[in-house]
Order: C-alpha cells, then sequence, then structure tokens
C-alpha cells in the first residue's frame, strides 16, 4: 500500500521543466535573424526607461512591500560591480522577476522568458519595454540570441536568467539547474550573480489577513569561475554545480 502511494505521489509531481502555471498564448512570434532580443534605438529607449523607472519601479516597490512585504538583504554584494554579468534565481512566483529588478535597482539588467510569453497579446509589447527577452525555442534562432546577447554582457548589461527554467510557485528548495545561463558567464568571462527568493512567514497584523508567505530577496556575493586547464564544457559544470550550493545553502 505504501509503495502504491509513493508511486502516484511520483505521478502527480509536475515536470520540472514545464511551468505550473499556464497561459493563453494565441499569437504568434518570428524569432528569426531580424528579430531584435535588445532593442537600441533612442526612441524606444526613451520610452523604455521613461516605464521602467517612472512607472514600474515606484509602482512595484510599493506593491510588492504591500503584498509581500518585500525585504532585499545583500545590496553590498553588488556595489562594486560595474561590467556585465549574469544574474540567476529560483523561480517561484509570477512577479517575482519585479523583485530582482528593484534588488539590482540601477543597474542595467534585462530578463529572459519563456517564448510563449511573447505570445500574448498587449503583454507581449509591455514586457518588451520592461526589458523582457524571449528565449528561442529553435536551434537557427538560438544562434541569433546568443550573439545578441553575448555582445550586451560584453557592453556592459547584465542578463537574468532562471536556471530552473519552470515556475512552480512558492515552491521552497532549489531544483536542478540548466547550462544556459553559465555557459553565457564562462563564455563572457563574467560573474555569477546568484539570487535566492525565501519565504518566511507574515507577523505582527499581517499575519491576521495573510495566508500565504511573505518574501525576502537575497542577493549573494558574485561568484566567477576559471580553470585554464579545464574545457569549457567542465568549467560551465563546475560553475553551474558551485552556484546551485551556494544558493541552495541560502535557502
Amino acid at each position: 500500500m505504501e509503495k502504491c502511494f509513493e508511486e502516484a505521489s511520483i505521478e502527480l509531481m509536475p515536470d520540472e521543466n514545464e511551468d505550473v502555471i499556464h497561459l493563453y498564448e494565441p499569437l504568434e512570434l518570428n524569432l528569426d535573424e531580424n528579430y531584435q532580443y535588445i532593442k537600441t534605438g533612442k526612441i524606444f529607449s526613451f520610452f523604455s526607461n521613461l516605464l521602467y523607472y517612472g512607472v514600474a519601479f515606484p509602482v512595484l516597490t510599493v506593491l510588492n512591500k504591500i503584498v509581500y512585504d518585500l525585504k532585499i538583504e545583500g545590496k553590498e554584494n553588488i556595489k562594486n560591480l560595474t561590467a556585465g554579468a549574469i544574474s540567476v534565481s529560483n523561480h517561484v512566483l509570477v512577479l517575482d522577476c519585479t523583485m530582482v529588478g528593484l534588488a539590482l535597482k540601477q543597474k542595467k539588467v534585462y530578463f529572459t522568458t519563456r517564448e510563449g510569453s511573447f505570445k500574448i497579446p498587449f503583454i507581449r509589447k509591455l514586457i518588451k519595454l520592461l526589458r523582457a527577452i524571449p528565449i528561442p525555442t529553435s536551434l537557427k534562432s538560438k544562434e541569433y540570441f546568443i550573439k545578441e546577447l553575448d555582445k550586451a554582457i560584453q557592453n556592459g548589461t547584465i542578463i537574468h536568467f532562471y536556471p530552473e527554467k519552470a515556475l512552480w510557485p512558492y515552491y521552497e528548495k532549489i531544483r536542478n539547474f540548466k547550462d544556459g545561463a553559465f555557459d553565457f558567464a564562462i563564455r563572457n568571462n563574467v560573474p555569477i550573480i546568484p539570487i535566492v527568493v525565501t519565504f518566511r512567514d507574515p507577523i505582527g497584523i499581517r499575519k491576521l489577513f495573510k495566508k500565504k508567505k511573505d518574501v525576502t530577496v537575497k542577493i549573494l556575493e558574485p561568484i566567477k569561475y576559471t580553470d585554464e586547464r579545464a574545457s569549457k564544457k567542465e568549467c560551465v559544470k563546475q560553475l553551474k554545480e558551485q552556484v546551485y550550493q551556494v544558493m541552495k545553502n541560502n535557502m
């Protein structure tokens, strides 16, 4: 009986590569060689910065404080960061990207997201202005994606990845990582900024009306891995494992 229960439980567990939440995605998205993953035009940049810093940043600061009593720790770990980097975090809330953005504050950061997010009416235009980048699924499109992101990183941009790939709301452990973020870090010789999103029980008056947990975002010390004796593949593996352990230990 116990064995049958365990097998049934395993079957009910979602695929760790699949989002628990599924959205309506009726539109098409053509990620060919003409697609601009990171738009740099002056007009687009003006409206993007206006929306990001003038509207989203103050609104989300207040919203995340009210809804999640958001606390951000470890800002001192990136105060001297002036060049490009890769940031990574666990993916446990629909809007945890906004929390990462608030944590990294004025630093230039772009957020990678599912290709499907750019198939939602209106949302696709909004998140583009808010510096979202679709991760292509086709091999040919990935070539353009990698080339453009490499250039941005070398120009001092921070690219944020969710190495767990899928969104699992309020999950309190670190899941398996994919290689992508760490491959970018090794290839561009830049550090990884580990960020963990953790949960805590509401306190004070909040515990009277708040059923779900509040949130703390921790920025950990950047990690840069270099080993001239090792192959690129081995460096990616070692960096991934090192970041995984550090994030796991800080949950």
